[in-house]
C-alpha cells in the first residue's frame, strides 16, 4: 500500500469516527423529538433530513475506505 493511500485511508477513518460521534447525537435528538411529538413537529423534517444526510455521508465514506483497503 502506498503512503498516499495509507494517508487517505487514515483520513477517511478519522472523518468517519468524527461523523459517527455527531451522527449518534443526531440520532438521539431525532429520537427525543419523535418521543415528544406533536410538540416541535415543525422541526421534524429538518432534523430528519440532517440525520439522513450524515448517515448517508458515513455510508459513502465507508465504501470509499473499503475500496482503498
Amino acid at each position: 500500500m502506498s503512503q498516499a493511500t495509507t494517508s487517505t485511508a487514515e483520513e477517511l477513518k478519522t472523518t468517519i469516527k468524527r461523523l459517527n460521534s455527531k451522527a449518534g447525537q443526531m440520532k438521539m435528538d431525532l429520537h427525543d423529538l419523535a418521543e415528544g411529538l406533536p410538540v416541535n413537529y415543525e422541526t421534524l423534517i429538518d432534523v430528519a433530513t440532517q440525520t439522513y444526510r450524515i448517515f448517508h455521508e458515513i455510508d459513502q465514506l465507508k465504501k470509499q475506505l473499503k475500496a482503498l483497503e
